[in-house]
Parts: C-alpha cells; sequence; structure tokens
C-alpha cells in the first residue's frame, strides 16, 4: 500500500512546489514593479544611484534590498545614499512581508503618508534625518512589532499621536530634534517595554504625564529643550530599578524636586538645568552612583548635601547660576573621577575644598562668582590635568606662590577680582602651555615678570592692579597674544617698540598708566589691530603716520595726553575707524575725511588746540590764501550786502506769487488730478556717497527696469540683480518685492533693519551697503557685489568646493569668527544677526568672507527684553529659541558653530548635532570609534601638518559653540581671538582623531 501511494504523493509534492514558485514570482514581481514605480517619481540623480534596480535582476541584487527564501522584500535600507523624492507613490501594501524600512540621512521631504499601516510586521522604522513634514499619522500605532522607532531631525509636526499607546513591545523610540507640539499623551505610559523614549528638542508643551511611572523597564527619559511646565510627577519614584539617565533640561518646570526622585538609586546622569526648580537637593544627596549632574540656571537654594561627599564616581558637576549658599564639600573629588566641576555664579561660602588641592583627574573648574575666602597659595598643589581654572569674583587673598611646573596642561588660568598680592611670580613661565592669563582686578604690586614672554600665551590681562616698572621687552615675543591690556596701574617709561612684534593683537590696552615720550611708530605694523587704547598717559609729540596703516582698526582712543601737531593725513583711510577719541591733547589742524571723525561727538575731539573741518561742532578749515588782514573783513561786507539784496528779491516775488496762486487754484486743481499719476516722483534717499554711478536713473539702466536676466539671487523679502555701471564699477542691487494695489510694504521692517544696522558699520567682513531707494513701486538697497556668491552654493558645487582647500575654509571660518566679533564687542548697542547661515556668507573672488543679509539683525539694548518673534533659518538656530524667544548674542554664536561644522565636513552638520544633542555622560559617547577623519568633507586632499592642525583645532572651537547651555558657549571676541594661524600641535596623528577627543584637545 505504501508504494501505492507514493507516486500520488511525489505529484501532489512536485504540484506544491510548482506553486509556491510561482507564488513566489507574483510576489516578486509584484514588489519589483512596486519599487520600479517609486524609483521612478525620485529625481534623476537618485533615479541613476539606484542603477541596479531593474526588472531583469533578482531581488537579492538590488542595491539596499534583502529578501526571504520565497524572494519576498524584508529589509530596505538605504540610509546615507542621498536620495531625493517623497514616500507618496511608495506603496506601503505591497510588501507585506517587510521587517525594516531604514531610509535615514536622506533627502526625502513630503508627508509621512497613513499607508505606512501596511507594515504590520514591520519591526525597524528609520526615517531619521531627512525634510519629511506633516503630521505623525496615527496609523503608527497598527505597527505592533515595532522594536525600533527613530523619527528624528525631520519637519514632522503636530502632536504626538495617542496611538502611540498601542506599541506596548517597542522599547526604543526617538522622536527628537521635529517641530513636534502639544502635550505627551497619558498613552504613553502603555509602552511598558519601553527602555529608552527621547522627545527632545521640540515644542511640547503641557506637564510630564504620571503615567510614566509605569514604564517601569524605562532606562532613559529624555525630554530636554521643549517648553514642559508643572513639577516634576512623583510618579517618577516608581522607576527605581531600571532609570539611568534623566533629561529634563531647557523646559519651564517649577516647583521643588520630588522626594521620590530619591529612589532612583541606579540613576548615573541627571540633568534639570535652564528650568525654575526651587528649594533644596537634599533629595540629590541618596544618589550615590551619579556621575553626571547638571543643574544649571535654576532657583535651588541651600547648601548642598553633605552626603555628596560619598559619591565616589562624580565625573561631572555643574550646578552653577543658582542661590546654593554655605560650603562645597570638602571631599567633593574623593572617588577620583571628577573630570569638570563648575559651581561658578552662586553664594558658596568659605575655602576652596581640600580634595581638589592634588585632584589629577580635574580638566576644568568654575569657581568665579561666589565669596570664597582663603589664601588662594594653599588652594592647588599637584593638578597635573587641570587645564581650565577659573577663580575670579571671589575673596582669595595671598600671593601666587604655586609650583607652576605642576600646572603643565593649564592652558586657561583666570583669577581677577580677588584681594591677591605680591609680585606675579616668575615661576608662571614654567605652566608652558598657558595660552589665557587674567590676573585683573587684584593687588598685585612690582614689575611684569619678563618670563611671561617664554609663554605661548593668546591673552593677557594684568589690568587695574598696582604694577609698576616698564614692560619688558620679552612682551614682544608674545607673537600669538590677540588680547593685550595692562590699563589701570603704576606702568612708566616708554612704550616698548618691541609691541610691534605681536602682529597678531586685535585688542591693545595700555591706558590710565604713566607712559612717556611717544608713541611708537612699529604700533603701525600690527595689522590686525582693531582696538587700541592709549589714554590718560603722559605721551608726547605727534601721531605717528605709520598709525594709518591700521586697516582693520575700529576703536582709537588717544585722549588725555600732551600730544602735538596735527593728525596724519594717513587717517583717511582708515575706513573700518567706528569709534574715535581725541580729546584733552594739543592737536591742531584738520580732522580725517572719515565718518568716524566726522561723526564722533564733540566730548572725543575737545580740548584741543585748534581741530577744524566737515564736523558739525568744529570750524571750516580756512585757506591760507583767504586769511590776509583784511581782505576777510571786505567778503564779510560783501556776502552781507548780496544776502540783504536777495532777501529783497525773494520778499517780492512771494507776494507776486501769492496772487497768482489765488486766481488759478481752481484750475489747478483739474490739472492736479488729471496729472498726478504722469508726475509719480520717485523718492530716491543715497546715503554716504554722491557718486553719480549710483543714482536711481543709472541702477534702472543697468538692470534693464530690473529684467530677470539680471536677477542672481532670491531672498526672503527681495530679488537680488547684479548691475554693471561701468568696466571697474558692479554692484549688488536688493530689489523688495513690488507691491500690488497700493497695499502696505509687508517686508518694510527687515528693509529698514538692514539699513539700520549696516548704515553705521563698517568691516572688511561685512558686506558695503552703498546707498538705498525707497519708495512703494522700486525700493532697494546698494551692496558691493560679491564674486562668489554664497558659501553654500559654493559647497555644492563640486569644482568650488575643491577649490576651497583646507586652509582657505579656515579663513572663511575666521572672517566671520571677526565679522561677529566686531557686531557683538565693538558696536554699540551691540548687534545681533540673528540668521547666520551659509546662505548669508558670501565669498569674495579672493575666498574672504563677507557676512550679509542683515533684514532680520537686532540690536542688543541694554534696557529692554530683547524679546523676539522667531527669525532665523532652520537648522542654524540656537535650540533655547524655540521656547525662549530672548535674543542675544549667544543664538549667533551657536550658528557660527553649524556653519564652521559644515564648513568642514561640506554639508550642513544635521546627524552630527542630533548626536550632540544626547546628554550622555561624555559628549559623543556613543560614537567613540568614529574617527574625525570620517565626518570631514572628502573632496579634499587628507589635512596634514598645519591644515590638519588648523582643522581640528577649529573643530573643536566649532563644538564648543554648539553647547546646549548658551551660557556655556565662547563670546564671539573668545573665538576669534582663538582663531590663530598657529595651532596647538596634535597629540597624535590627525588620522587617529576621534570624534569625542575634539572637546579635550
Amino acid at each position: 500500500m505504501a508504494a501505492s501511494l507514493q507516486k500520488p504523493l511525489s505529484i501532489i509534492i512536485s504540484i506544491l512546489v510548482l506553486f509556491l514558485h510561482l507564488v513566489a514570482a507574483e510576489i516578486e514581481v509584484s514588489e519589483a514593479d512596486a519599487l520600479l514605480k517609486w524609483k521612478s517619481t525620485l529625481d534623476n540623480q537618485s533615479q541613476s544611484f539606484l542603477y541596479s534596480w531593474n526588472s531583469s535582476n533578482s531581488c537579492d541584487s538590488w542595491f539596499g534590498l534583502h529578501c526571504n527564501p520565497a524572494g519576498s522584500v524584508t529589509n530596505i535600507s538605504l540610509r546615507d545614499t542621498g536620495l531625493k523624492g517623497t514616500l507618496q507613490s511608495f506603496s506601503f501594501s505591497s510588501f507585506p512581508n517587510l521587517i525594516r524600512f531604514n531610509i535615514s540621512n536622506n533627502s526625502f521631504y513630503g508627508k509621512l503618508p497613513e499607508a505606512i499601516g501596511n507594515l504590520t510586521k514591520l519591526d525597524v522604522l528609520d526615517i531619521s534625518v531627512n525634510e519629511i513634514s506633516g503630521p505623525i499619522p496615527d496609523e503608527i500605532g497598527m505597527l505592533r512589532y515595532l522594536m525600533y522607532v527613530d523619527i528624528s531631525n525631520t519637519f514632522l509636526n503636530g502632536s504626538i499621536p495617542a496611538t502611540i499607546g498601542n506599541l506596548t513591545q517597542l522599547p526604543i523610540l526617538y522622536i527628537h530634534l521635529c517641530l513636534i507640539s502639544g502635550s505627551i499623551p497619558e498613552e504613553i505610559g502603555l509602552m511598558k517595554s519601553a527602555t529608552q523614549i527621547d522627545l527632545s528638542t521640540n515644542s511640547l508643551t503641557g506637564s510630564i504625564p504620571t503615567s510614566i511611572g509605569n514604564l517601569t523597564n524605562l532606562s532613559l527619559l529624555h525630554l530636554n529643550q521643549n517648553q514642559l511646565s508643572g513639577s516634576i510627577p512623583q510618579e517618577i519614584g516608581k522607576l527605581s530599578s531600571t532609570l539611568t539617565e534623566i533629561a529634563f533640561s531647557y523646559n519651564n518646570l517649577t516647583g521643588p524636586l520630588p522626594s521620590s526622585l530619591g529612589n532612583l538609586t541606579n540613576l548615573t546622569a541627571l540633568y534639570l538645568s535652564n528650568n525654575s526648580f526651587t528649594g533644596s537637593i537634599q533629595v540629590i544627596g541618596k544618589l550615590t552612583k551619579l556621575t553626571t549632574l547638571f543643574l544649571e540656571f535654576n532657583q535651588f537654594a541651600g547648601p548642598l548635601p553633605l552626603e555628596m561627599n560619598n559619591f565616589t564616581s562624580l565625573q561631572l558637576l555643574v550646578i552653577y547660576a543658582n542661590r546654593f549658599t554655605g560650603p562645597l564639600p570638602d571631599d567633593i573629588c574623593i572617588g577620583g573621577s571628577l573630570i569638570a566641576l563648575g559651581v561658578n555664579h552662586n553664594n558658596f561660602t568659605g575655602p576652596i575644598p581640600r580634595s581638589l588641592r592634588n585632584c589629577s583627574t580635574l580638566g576644568r573648574a568654575r569657581l568665579e562668582a561666589n565669596q570664597l575666602s582663603g589664601n588662594i597659595s594653599e588652594s592647588f598643589g599637584v593638578n597635573s590635568g587641570l587645564r581650565y581654572l577659573d577663580l575670579s569674583g571671589n575673596r582669595l587673598y595671598g600671593e601666587l606662590s604655586w609650583k607652576w611646573e605642576n600646572f603643565g596642561n593649564l592652558a586657561t588660568l583666570i583669577l581677577s577680582d580677588n584681594n591677591i598680592s605680591g609680585k606675579i611670580p616668575a615661576g608662571i613661565g614654567n605652566a608652558t602651555q598657558l595660552q589665557s592669563l587674567h590676573l585683573s582686578s587684584n593687588l598685585f604690586t612690582g614689575e611684569i615678570p619678563k618670563e611671561l614672554g617664554k609663554l605661548k600665551l593668546l591673552e593677557l590681562s594684568l589690568d587695574d592692579n598696582k604694577l609698576s616698572g616698564s614692560i619688558p621687552d620679552e612682551i614682544g615675543m608674545l607673537s600669538e597674544v590677540t588680547i593685550l591690556n595692562l590699563a589701570g596701574n603704576n606702568l612708566s617709561g616708554a612704550i616698548p617698540e618691541k609691541l610691534g612684534d605681536c602682529t597678531k593683537l586685535l585688542f591693545l590696552n595700555l591706558s590710565k598708566n604713566r607712559f612717556s615720550e611717544s608713541i611708537p611708530f612699529e604700533i603701525g605694523n600690527i595689522d590686525s589691530l582693531e582696538s587700541l587704547d592709549l589714554s590718560y598717559n603722559l605721551l608726547s609729540e605727534k601721531i605717528p603716520q605709520q598709525l594709518g596703516n591700521l586697516q582693520r582698526l575700529e576703536a582709537l582712543n588717544l585722549s588725555h595726553n600732551s600730544l602735538t601737531g596735527s593728525i596724519p593725513g594717513s587717517f583717511d583711510t582708515l575706513e573700518s575707524l567706528t569709534a574715535v577719541d581725541i580729546s584733552y591733547n594739543e592737536l591742531e589742524g584738520p580732522i580725517p575725511r572719515i565718518r568716524a571723525f566726522q561723526q564722533a561727538p564733540l566730548t572725543s575731539l575737545q580740548n584741543n588746540r585748534n581741530l577744524c573741518g566737515n564736523h558739525t561742532n568744529l570750524q571750516p578749515c580756512v585757506s591760507p590764501t583767504n586769511t590776509e588782514p583784511g581782505r576777510k573783513d571786505r567778503k564779510t561786507e560783501l556776502i552781507l550786502i548780496i544776502v540783504s539784496v536777495l532777501c529783497s528779491l525773494v520778499l517780492v516775488l512771494v507776494l507776486i506769487s501769492g496772487f497768482f496762486f489765488l486766481h488759478r487754484r481752481n484750475k489747478s486743481r483739474k490739472a492736479i488730478s488729471t496729472e498726478s499719476e504722469e508726475a509719480h516722483v520717485i523718492d530716491i534717499n543715497p546715503i554716504w556717497s554722491d557718486d553719480r554711478d549710483l543714482q536711481y536713473q543709472k541702477i534702472v539702466e543697468a538692470t534693464e527696469d530690473f529684467d530677470s536676466k539680471y536677477c542672481i539671487g532670491v531672498g526672503g523679502y527681495g530679488i537680488v540683480y547684479k548691475a554693471v555701471l561701468s568696466e571697474d564699477r558692479v554692484v549688488a542691487v536688493k530689489k523688495l518685492h513690488e507691491l500690488q494695489n497700493g497695499e502696505e510694504l509687508t517686508d518694510m521692517k527687515e528693509f529698514k533693519g538692514e539699513i539700520s544696522v549696516l548704515m553705521n558699520i563698517r568691516h572688511r567682513n561685512i558686506v558695503k551697503l552703498y546707498g538705498y531707494c525707497s519708495h512703494p513701486k522700486n525700493s532697494f538697497l546698494l551692496y558691493e557685489f560679491i564674486e562668489r556668491g554664497s558659501l553654500r552654493n559654493v559647497l555644492s558645487d563640486e569644482k568650488g568646493a575643491i577649490e576651497l582647500d583646507w586652509f582657505k575654509r579656515i579663513n572663511v571660518v575666521k572672517g566671520i569668527a571677526n565679522a561677529l566679533s566686531y557686531m557683538h564687542h565693538d558696536c554699540s548697542p551691540p548687534i545681533i544677526h540673528r540668521d547666520i547661515s551659509s546662505n548669508n556668507v558670501l565669498l569674495d573672488s579672493e575666498f574672504e568672507a563677507h557676512v550679509s543679509d542683515f533684514g532680520t539683525a537686532r540690536l542688543l539694548m541694554p534696557d529692554e527684553s530683547n524679546w523676539t518673534s522667531f527669525a532665523g533659518t532652520f537648522g542654524y538656530t540656537a535650540p533655547e529659541l524655540a521656547y525662549t524667544m530672548v535674543v542675544n548674542e549667544k543664538c549667533d554664536v551657536y550658528s557660527f558653530g553649524v556653519i564652521t561644522l559644515e564648513i568642514i565636513m561640506g554639508k550642513h552638520p544635521a546627524d552630527l548635532i542630533s548626536s550632540l544633542m544626547s546628554t550622555s555622560s561624555l559628549p559623543l559617547a556613543d560614537d567613540e570609534h568614529t574617527l574625525f577623519k570620517d565626518v570631514i568633507d572628502h573632496r579634499l586632499p587628507f589635512p596634514e601638518n598645519k591644515a590638519g592642525e588648523g582643522v581640528a583645532y577649529v573643530a573643536q572651537l566649532a563644538l564648543a559653540c554648539l553647547s546646549t547651555n548658551p551660557q556655556s558657549r565662547p563670546s564671539m571676541r573668545q573665538v576669534s581671538s582663538y582663531l590663530s594661524d598657529s595651532w596647538i600641535p596634535l597629540s597624535k596623528p590627525f588620522s587617529e582623531i576621534k570624534l569625542e577627543e575634539l572637546f579635550g584637545l
């Protein structure tokens, strides 16, 4: 019988196999057709990239696809491939067996279709780092087998759907750096398998739901950088066995910390910065496993918990800008793990903790702006790892009798505003890595030690002390110094000629001393100098004409000296000069023919011998031929006679005109009404120049009445044209969009804003405004023409990007930094750009950077709130603007960090910034095996030697500018001063530098 059944059974099996093959073939054809149809909707470059997708190949040979044995697609992985298109034509229903769908880090745009709910077997969904917009569809709750969801760094908006609670098996949910608003749904508490939830950097409102306490498997919870309010719910204490990391920073949370927080005994990282928490932090004393604690910018008060002496694993403690009182824990470094300590801007009293004396792991310590006391000579011992130390603004006394050889890595030392006395020790020359030394506002006496000349200082501030003697010639050895401030001492003698060797100086202040003799002409060799203050000294003789070589000089103060003679004619070329004071000298003759002098207040020119020139408070300079005795009186009499006759004639003409006017008034009314349209006069208001090339009619002729063929760009509120006025004269014309039917000029605010900002500034790295025309029909701005256009266009063009080599890119970064430093620190009031992006930085023929587009710029008024509506370009704006709307210079610093990384990487650094937003215990900890060389622009040759050092150093500065805490970002003056041509030698080859090491180079 078995034999009789064998043949029919084999036939059945053969038929079944054939059926399965037919089904597999049908599935493959169906899925292949769906993929080919979707491919056809992508842009041409994307289609060529997916060349392996064709009907002649099997599924597994198609790029980015994996199939099961039946030939059905199970995995679509197209991350980092540069694809561009939408998901609207993707047939989700054609892929019933799809398990993984990853299209991250591309240029997909448009909405996330509701049809995604058809992927019922999906366990991985990653669409992060794209331009996908619209709401998160409710249908996402149908994907019940999901194990990983990342929809971060997109333009998704709307609220988080309540259906998210259906994802009861989902461990990992990332929805950070989007435009999500509304409240966190209570249903999130149903996701009982969740281990990591990151909803940071959105616009979420409302309170933290109490249902969060149901997530008993949760280890990481990031809700930072939103607009959440209310207090932390007590229910968070239910997560005691699993939760290791909490990030609630940058919200509007209030109230005291819940007592249940002390139950989280496995917590290693707690981020509560930039909220409005009040009360004490005694409950934190129970969190003995903490490695990272950030509480800055709150209203916490009272003493620190005594139990913090037992925090043996503590690495990062940042609690500044609160109201803490009492002493700091003595054994704060007892565990030997402390890397960074930030307790500044509180009310701590008592001595510096004894455990810091020999804390070898400590790299950064900020204790400034407290009421700490004690003898500074006993505060530190062997701190070989210390790189940054700020003790300013305390009550420390004593002398600097440290063993300086124990501070071999110290780069920044700030001891200003204390009561430290004695001499500045010569042994400070043994701190060979010192770059910034600030000892101002103390009681130091004696001479400036010549040993300072052995250091590689970038900043030296010794102002407001009791130093005496002369400046040692060795100061001239500081070839890299950018800031030198010796003001307010008892220094005497001549200003040394050797200062002319400090060719990188940006800021030189020797005011309020007793320097005598003449100003050394060698100072005119410091091409980089932007601010020079020699006021309140005993300087005499003439101003050296070489000072006219300082083409970058923006502020000059020579007041309260005994300078004689005339102001050198070479000063006529100081076009960057914006602030000047030459009062209380013995100067005479004409003032320079530049705006800084001609528009200077009288107080800046007064008490001199006989100044003259084009100034409202000065007499015009009289030609020698008109100064003969008697001739002046005859000329005056003749003028009076002529004026009298003219006045009589004018009176007669007025009476006659009045008669005829009354006679013809009725007839004139009709004529006026019919001719008003023809008599539409253009109101042209050129400023700063009466150059005939810049007249209205010539602009219209050069652009053929703003013909589109002269268009070189379109901005938010206008179109930019290229106008060739003559063979060697080209300007850029930004013309506002035309108005219809007399409607109001909606962009007039930006138009006026750009004029008001640019008309008062001159800087080589800021685009020059030549003039403007304001009229409802044709309103435009006239700029210098920048040949290569925007930085973004250069970087996106293959040829332009290659021509923009590493040294040129570093120079572009310097130019942007110099422009922002000038705007923030040398303009009064300071100017905040608010829209620094690669579109708004122009490059000239020499690849020099010029910051442009000041339509959204703001003047930072000291007595105003400086609140603002949102302005800027997405991807460049500082994260705090999403909820504070308070504009300050730190917003521009953040944008500078983004654009600097873009210059290094050759593209917008969205994915890298996304990883920076992760608030793990150490920056970029998850990328510890990622090498820096893998993220730079590979279109250029590998940077070697000095280029490699420069690129690494610039990247380090950029990362510092991207700190999520605005107060932790450096100022643009600091950034500008640090950008020197001579970089710190790398401790290892460039090719071996890891990303996280850029935080500690």
